[in-house]
């Protein structure tokens, strides 16, 4: 058991609408961990990562990112 509560990690493009709290974005080869998000003027986001680094996310901008989901629940 991981205790992780059965989630597993799936792999997706976010942009500024559909980024969340806990994805992990991958960023000049790191990869940061959302802490927390905030809208901004014109559709854009600014994201906190678990590392204390920010990033403004514009509308156009498109990451990968892995988020854990249950497999139980379907989209």
């Amino acid at each position: 058991m991981t205790g992780d509560g059965g989630l597993v990690p799936v792999t997706l493009v976010v942009d500024a609408g559909t980024v969340r709290r806990g994805d992990e974005i991958l960023m000049g080869g790191q990869v940061l961990t959302v802490r927390d998000l905030r809208a901004v003027g014109r559709g854009g986001r600014f994201l906190e990562f678990a590392s204390g680094e920010t990033f403004t996310m514009r509308p156009s901008t498109v990451l990968w990112a892995t988020r854990r989901v249950s497999p139980r629940v379907r989209a």
